[in-house]
Order: structure tokens, then sequence, then C-alpha cells
């Protein structure tokens, strides 16, 4: 134990891990209110005049507007919806709300834009994948609304994996166990978990920056020739400088984590983490969860990604012989899923971005957005949803790559 509250103590003296650390706290309070300012709502008073309303007075002035539209969304509620939104645009004469007259859409059309959500999705073309315009729907068929969002999944994974029975089955299964009705909240889009994600991926580079000296930078300033020699060196120094950039590393992703979801659900409404993620993303998204648990759950997944991407990062510290190498290769590594997700094809491009450990916190392949996808992994009968191989991954690579590196260490020792 006094080792370890040694080289923490070591480690946190260096002035660029306080910095990085700092960095991240305030990136967590100062990305949540970045979706506040692309808030904008305009309206027409009684006067005639035109108001324009930004940030927090815009959120305050949509979810005022939206109120009636919270709650539940049964069949009934999506339907007298479908049936308001039709008679007006019957009304004015057009066949989209953005050719209605000015201030109309604002003040008949936007109170029941939340349970128009996925209305459009749910009834489209099972062969081709268009959705058709809210006002070529039949209102009366709403009434088996959820049937048809179960039989719009079947369709969906049949274009989206033909070739893996097993995933179109598991795809199904999945649906069916979700919780119904939805439920919706106004208030908070998923723009707000774009930033989560955004921010757990920055604070994944500044954790793999503070790791990546832990190991080389002994080789580099010879210093490790000496603590080699010393009682406790080798295996003890090996696991306690392992321990010790797992414990900052953890402990800073989750005071992050923390403080970017309480920002988040104070600007935007505490009530909105109530909402069924089916009423953000796809109405067909396959996780049973609804905002608040989305939001904890990648929390949880990022943290296991950090850990991972720590834990490799020491590996490639203990391989290398200076601090330069290590932390480019391992930079190279956290950066790597972007650019696979962009130029490999699909099928190998899922495989590849489930097992390397940055892919967790992503910009574009996170475990996030694997979450909202519907993309399996598929081995003869057996299909795995991408989420699941991402979260396992991790798990097993926080321990592997923490034992490589202290076996790595250990072998250096002896050279």
């Amino acid at each position: 134990m006094r080792i370890l509250q040694l080289e923490l103590k070591r480690m946190l003296k260096a002035r660029l891990t306080w910095i990085l650390l700092a960095l991240a706290l305030m990136l967590s309070l100062l990305l949540p209110y970045l979706p506040v300012t692309y808030c904008y709502s305009s309206y027409t008073d009684e006067s005639g005049n035109e108001i324009h309303l930004t940030g927090l007075k815009s959120i305050s002035y949509e979810k005022e507007q939206q109120a009636k539209a919270s709650g539940t969304v049964t069949p009934q509620r999506v339907r007298k919806a479908v049936e308001a939104y039709q008679a007006c645009l019957r009304a004015y004469g057009v066949t989209e709300s953005y050719d209605l007259p000015e201030g109309v859409y604002e003040r008949e059309i936007l109170p029941i834009a939340p349970l128009l959500h996925g209305v459009k999705e749910a009834f489209a073309d099972p062969d081709t994948g268009m959705a058709p315009a809210i006002m070529e729907i039949e209102p009366e068929q709403i009434d088996d609304y959820y049937s048809i969002c179960e039989a719009r999944i079947t369709s969906l994974m049949a274009m989206e994996q033909p070739d893996s029975p097993a995933a179109q089955h598991r795809a199904v299964e999945m649906y069916r166990r979700i919780a119904k009705p939805f439920e919706i909240y106004p208030g908070m889009s998923s723009t707000v978990m774009d930033y989560q994600n955004m921010m757990s991926f920055l604070v994944l580079l500044f954790c793999v920056v503070i790791a990546a000296p832990v190991f080389s930078a002994g080789y580099q300033s010879g210093a490790d020739d000496i603590l080699r020699c010393t009682k406790h060196g080798r295996m003890a120094l090996g696991v306690t400088k392992v321990l010790a950039a797992l414990l900052i590393s953890g402990f800073a992703f989750i005071i992050c984590a923390v403080v970017f979801i309480l920002a988040a659900n104070s600007l935007f409404g505490w009530e909105c983490t109530k909402t069924s993620i089916q009423m953000m993303y796809s109405i067909v998204t396959l996780a049973d969860i609804n905002a608040g648990q989305l939001q904890g759950l990648f929390a949880a997944a990022g943290l296991l990604s950090v850990l991972a991407s720590v834990s490799f990062t020491l590996f490639l510290s203990s391989r290398c012989k200076n601090t330069v190498s290590a932390l480019a290769s391992a930079l190279v590594f956290c950066i790597a899923p972007v650019v696979i997700h962009m130029t490999v094809p699909g099928v190998l491009s899922a495989w590849i971005c489930s097992i390397l450990p940055a892919s967790g916190t992503s910009i574009q392949a996170s475990i996030l957005y694997a979450i909202t996808d519907f993309q399996f992994l598929s081995i003869g009968n057996l299909a795995v949803w991408t989420p699941y191989a991402m979260i396992g991954a991790c798990i097993i690579e926080i321990p592997l790559f923490s034992f490589l590196a202290v076996r790595s260490y250990c072998r250096h020792s002896v050279n």
C-alpha cells in the first residue's frame, strides 16, 4: 500500500497530469452546455411581433408548448396526433408542414410533434425502406402501432443483415421484450449524448497521455536501472505502476462523467431522462432503456473502454524505450477506430472496432452508437449484438494488457 501511495504521488506531481485532469474537468462542464447554445425557437405574439428565443429560453418555451405530449406514448395518443396533423395540413391546403403559413406550425403542430416521432419510420415500405409522408398514413392503422413497429424491425433486419437469420431472429426477440408503450418527456435531444461521447473520447486521450510515460520514462532516463534493484522492484513495482495509472484514469473518468450528466440533466430537465430511447433515436431501437439509463450505461461502458485503453497503453509503454514512441503508438490506436470505421467495409469494420480498446468511446464507432444501431457479429448460428461484444472485449482486455504490461516490464528488467 505504501508503494502504491508513493507511485500515485509521483504521477500526480507531474504538471502535465494536473493540466490534463483540469482540462478534462473543464470540458465536462463546458460540453453539456454547448447543445444549449444551438437551441432556437421563434413564434409570433398576440401583437403580431415575431419573437426569437435561444438557449435555455428556447428549451423552456418548447417544453411548455409540448407539455401535453408528455407521458405514455399509447397508440390512441399517436393516432390523435396524426389526425390533428393531417387536419391542420388539409385546412391550409398543403402536403408538408414546412409549407404552412408563418406561425401555424408553432401553434398547431409543435405541441404534438413529440408524438409524431417515428410514425413515418414505423410505416416505411418493407421492401425499399422508404418512409411515407404522414398525410399518406391511414389513422386507423395506428391502432396496431406497436405491432407495426415489430413488423418494421423484422423487415429492417432483413435489409440490414440479409445473410444472418440468427441476427434477424435475435433482433426481433430483443425488440419484443422491450417495455411498451414508450414514454416521452420533451426537452432533450440525442445531441446531448453525442457530446457525452465527445467528452468520453477526450478524457480517454488525456488518460492515455498520462499513462504513456509510466514505464518508458524510466527506461529513457535510466531511473529504472536503479529501481529494479530495490527490494520492491520488478514485479511489485510493475503491478504498482499499473494500479496507479488505472486508479488515476478511472477516478478521472468517473468524476468527469458524473459532472457531465449532472450538468446536462440540470440544463435540460431531469424529467427528460425518463424518455424511452426509441423516442430519441429510431422507433425500433433494440435497447430496453430510457435516456437516463442510456447515460449511465454509456458512462459505465466508457469507463471500461478508458481502462482497457490505458492498460493497452501501459503495455506499449513497457515495450518502448522512450516516451515519444510509447505516446505515438498509443495515440495511433486511439484514433484507429475512427479511421477503420470510415475506410474498412462494414462487417470487417464492425469486427475490428468491437475488439479495439478505444472503440468504446470512439467518435464514430462508440458503444453509444452501437446501442442505437442494428449491427450484430455473426458466427454461424450465433449472433452477438455489437455493444455486448465491445463491453465483453474491454472486460477481457483490462486484466490481459495489465498482465502483459507487468510481464513485459519484468522481462525488460532482466535484460
